[in-house]
């Protein structure tokens, strides 16, 4: 079961989904009301409910699909939680402030930093996000019409009372310029108490690197 991330695109995960299948198994993605300004989390989550197939599943969280998968995890048999360069919410925090409260901005200058390229410069999705496709995948993203996400769902407090008791691991890539390696060790370890699991690419793996993100997935 795929969740995607802000924009709530199932297309996210469209060249995931046949490396999957080519392995035995079945995979599911779904799409997210993020152009919804009335959808809070519980909307998502029940989203995510209603395009489950029956039986036991494996939910994998991208992005901002960390905030809301995790919260249907009581309402389906999920038998393992996969974080996807997530973000981990703490009880009680919103969305919003998971960025101040982990220290994200100052973790995106140090990678840009190190990396060599100016921590100033304003903010560019095709850079942040697709630095590492291909010219084909490249121009299929450039010619889509740009995905909307509501800053509605960022607004309501964390619910659960604790991480869903249910076996959880994090993959993150190694070159994710939103939420770089380094930031979501300390950040996963601090909240989750579990070690990261390293994949090339970026933000965006599962749709850049797709053959490795199913390797990990399926390891």
């Amino acid at each position: 079961m795929l969740v995607p991330g802000a924009g709530g695109q199932a297309w996210y995960y469209h060249r995931l989904i046949p490396r999957l299948v080519e392995r035995g198994h079945s995979a599911v993605a779904v799409e997210l009301p993020a152009a919804d300004d009335d959808a809070r989390l519980a909307v998502y989550a029940d989203r995510i409910v209603d395009a489950a197939p029956p039986g036991p599943v494996v939910l994998v969280a991208q992005s901002m699909a960390g905030l809301s998968a995790p919260l249907a995890c009581g309402r389906l048999d999920v038998v393992e939680v996969v974080m996807l360069n997530a973000m981990s919410p703490r009880p009680g925090e919103t969305g919003r402030d998971w960025w101040s409260n982990t220290g994200q901005e100052e973790a995106v200058r140090r990678k840009a930093v190190d990396d060599g390229r100016d921590p100033d410069a304003p903010f560019d999705p095709w850079v942040t996000f697709f630095h590492d496709a291909d010219a084909e995948l490249l121009a299929q993203a450039q010619a889509l019409p740009p995905p909307f996400q509501s800053d509605r769902p960022f607004d309501d407090p964390w619910p659960l009372d604790a991480w869903p008791d249910v076996p959880t691991r994090f993959i993150v890539a190694e070159d994710d310029r939103l939420f770089p390696l380094e930031f979501q060790r300390r950040v996963v370890g601090e909240r989750l108490g579990v070690d990261v699991e390293a994949v090339p690419g970026g933000h965006l793996a599962a749709l850049t690197q797709p053959s490795a993100v199913a390797g990990k997935l399926l390891a």
